[in-house]
């Protein structure tokens, strides 16, 4: 394609595998993509750390990143990210509303320095940069990102206890397994792909956007109001095959791969 595009992709079950494992065919193609001109993004649920060390995997120095769910932007300013922009939120009202609605729930706060503080039975997830603390002690700084896991409920029991709480004040989302990750309001990956889109001067009909998960239904609608292409992965659940303009394979079927490699051949 003759006109630079921006391509913002999702990390998990979308770039990688769920034990994170990257398909050499994927990654392959995300250079190819990249070596045409195109701007690739990662946009991600993901901390600013497994963000970056995502694109040196890939071989890639993309300008910039959207980590944390759009709370956190960064450019690549000579051989490190900078952050360009940071979001956040008081924690303690949805984490006390969750609190009552998940008494065995664990949880996570990230502050805007990527520093972590989490509960006992916070599992499966990177604690570097990070140390247990009593549950009130998560109140103590403005979060960027809040994680709650709940294992001992099933997904769909989950979302339904969570969307019954009525929070407020917060953007939030759900995973494939049984947890949630809140964001300051009104920000998603949308927010931040935007931002970055208006400093590469690439309008959204320029914009492809790629991801399996339920934080991705923002940006897929993103970027079909601005007539760009919203692709979901084979696995995503159904509400999330329906915001997307259009469906790939599944992860295992290298579903990211065909989408760019389609792109090259256009």
């Amino acid at each position: 394609m003759s006109e630079r595009l921006l391509i913002g992709l999702d990390i998990d079950g979308t770039l990688v595998h769920e034990d994170d494992s990257m398909s050499p065919r994927v990654a392959d193609a995300v250079r190819a993509v990249v070596d045409a001109g195109h701007a690739v993004v990662l946009a991600t649920g993901r901390s600013q750390p497994t963000t970056e060390s995502t694109a040196e995997r890939l071989g890639i120095e993309p300008s910039h990143l959207v980590s944390a769910n759009g709370a956190l932007v960064l450019e690549r300013r000579g051989d490190a990210y900078e952050t360009i922009h940071v979001e956040t939120f008081d924690p303690a009202p949805a984490l006390r509303t969750i609190a009552a609605g998940l008494p065995t729930g664990s949880f996570m706060v990230e502050d805007a320095t990527g520093h972590r503080r989490y509960t006992n039975g916070m599992i499966d997830w990177s604690l570097d940069n990070a140390e247990q603390v009593e549950f009130e002690q998560l109140f103590e700084t403005p979060a960027m990102r809040v994680v709650v896991m709940s294992p001992d409920h099933h997904v769909d029991d989950f979302l339904e206890i969570v969307e019954s709480m009525g929070l407020h004040k917060v953007s939030y989302a759900i995973g494939y397994s049984s947890w949630l990750d809140i964001a300051p309001d009104g920000v998603n990956k949308a927010t931040g792909l935007e931002r970055v889109a208006a400093l590469l001067d690439i309008p959204r009909s320029r914009v492809l956007v790629v991801g399996d998960g339920r934080n991705d239904i923002d940006m897929f609608q993103w970027a079909i109001a601005g007539q760009g292409r919203a692709v979901a992965m084979g696995q995503a659940p159904v509400e999330v095959k329906a915001a997307a303009s259009e469906v790939t394979a599944t992860v295992g079927g290298d579903g990211l791969a065909l989408v760019l490699e389609a792109l090259l051949r256009d």
